[in-house]
C-alpha cells in the first residue's frame, strides 16, 4: 500500500456506472445568469470536480511525486498544486464572480466581498497522500453568506463520494448517509487528537476509533455513523472543513466551537479554534466534556 494507491471501480462521477451514478443526470438551467444558482445544481459540479482531482492526484502518486515543506511546515506536493489548478480553472470557469479560497492558492482578500465563493482542499491529508495510506480525500464546498451550501468530499482510495447540499440531505455513493443517534457518552464511538481524547476519556469511558488523519473524512465518519463523535485541536481553516460542516449538518449531526456556534467561513482569517462534530443527541455531553480542563 505504501508504494501504490489503489482505487475502485469509479473513473468519474458521470461515468454512469458504479457508486453514485444516480447523481449523473444533467445539469439544468436555473436561469440566463447563473447556471448554478441552485446547490443542488452546484453539487454535482462540484463532485464531478471532486472526482477528477482525485484522478489527477493518484495518477501523479503513480508515476512518482515531489514534496517539500511550507513555511508552516505542513508538507506539500506536486499533486496538491495540480489539482488545486485543475480546481481552479473548472470551477472559476462555471462561475467567474464567486470567491476563491484554498490551501494551496495564495489568498485574495477579494473574497470578502462576495456572497458566494469556492472553499477548496485539493488534497486534505497530505501525509497520508504521501505514504500511500486511503484516509486523504479532495474536499470542495460552495459558501454563501458564511455558510456551505454544497459540498463534495471524493476519497479515492475507498472510493466514497459524498455529496451534500443545503436542505437536501447527504449521500455516499448515491445512499442516504445519517449521523448516530445515540445519546449516552460512555461506549461511544470517538476519533480526537490525544489530548482532547484524554479530556472526555476523563469523563466517561468512550471507544477509541480508527484515527483518520484527514479532517474533512474525520467528520465524514460521524456524518455516517462510523463514528459517534470526532474532534479537531485549533487552528483547522475554512478548507478542511467547510464541504465536511454541511455533509454532518445535512446528515443530522452537529460540527461546533467548544462554545457550541455553528462555524462563519470566509473570515479574513480563515480559521478557527477546537471543534466538535457529532450526532445531534450526543453532541451536548462531548461538548460539555470537551470544555472540561478549559478557562
Amino acid at each position: 500500500m505504501a508504494d501504490e494507491i489503489k482505487t475502485g471501480p469509479r473513473s468519474g462521477a458521470t461515468s454512469g456506472a458504479g457508486p453514485g451514478a444516480a447523481d449523473a443526470r444533467p445539469y439544468p438551467r436555473t436561469d440566463d445568469t447563473d447556471l448554478i444558482a441552485d446547490p443542488a445544481i452546484a453539487a454535482r459540479h462540484l463532485a464531478d470536480a471532486a472526482v477528477a482531482g482525485g484522478a489527477v492526484a493518484v495518477a501523479m502518486f503513480r508515476g512518482g511525486i515531489r514534496s517539500w515543506s511550507k513555511d508552516n511546515n505542513s508538507p506539500v506536493t506536486e499533486a496538491d498544486l495540480a489539482v488545486d489548478a485543475m480546481l481552479r480553472e473548472r470551477l472559476t470557469g462555471l462561475a467567474p464572480d464567486y470567491g476563491w479560497l484554498s490551501e494551496e492558492t495564495a489568498d485574495n482578500p477579494e473574497r470578502l466581498g462576495r456572497r458566494r465563493l469556492w472553499i477548496v482542499d485539493p488534497i486534505d491529508g497530505t501525509r497520508s497522500y504521501m505514504a500511500g495510506r486511503p484516509d486523504w480525500c479532495v474536499a470542495v464546498a460552495l459558501v454563501e453568506d458564511g455558510r456551505p451550501i454544497a459540498g463534495a468530499l471524493y476519497a479515492p482510495v475507498t472510493d466514497e463520494l459524498f455529496i451534500a447540499f443545503a436542505g437536501g440531505g447527504a449521500t455516499r455513493n448515491g445512499l442516504p448517509i445519517a449521523a448516530g443517534t445515540r445519546q449516552e457518552l460512555a461506549g461511544a464511538r470517538l476519533d480526537a487528537p490525544p489530548p482532547l481524547f484524554d479530556r472526555v476519556q476523563a469523563v466517561a469511558p468512550v471507544a477509541r476509533g480508527e484515527r483518520v488523519h484527514s479532517l474533512a473524512l474525520r467528520n465524514a465518519r460521524v456524518a455516517t455513523g462510523e463514528l459517534d463523535a470526532a474532534l479537531a485541536s485549533p487552528n483547522a481553516n475554512d478548507w478542511d472543513l467547510a464541504a465536511a460542516d454541511l455533509l454532518v449538518h445535512e446528515a443530522g449531526g452537529l460540527l461546533t466551537t467548544l462554545s457550541g456556534n455553528r462555524l462563519v467561513y470566509n473570515a479574513s482569517v480563515p480559521r478557527h479554534g477546537a471543534l466538535v462534530s457529532a450526532g445531534a443527541s450526543l453532541h451536548p455531553s462531548v461538548l460539555d466534556a470537551a470544555r472540561r480542563g478549559t478557562s
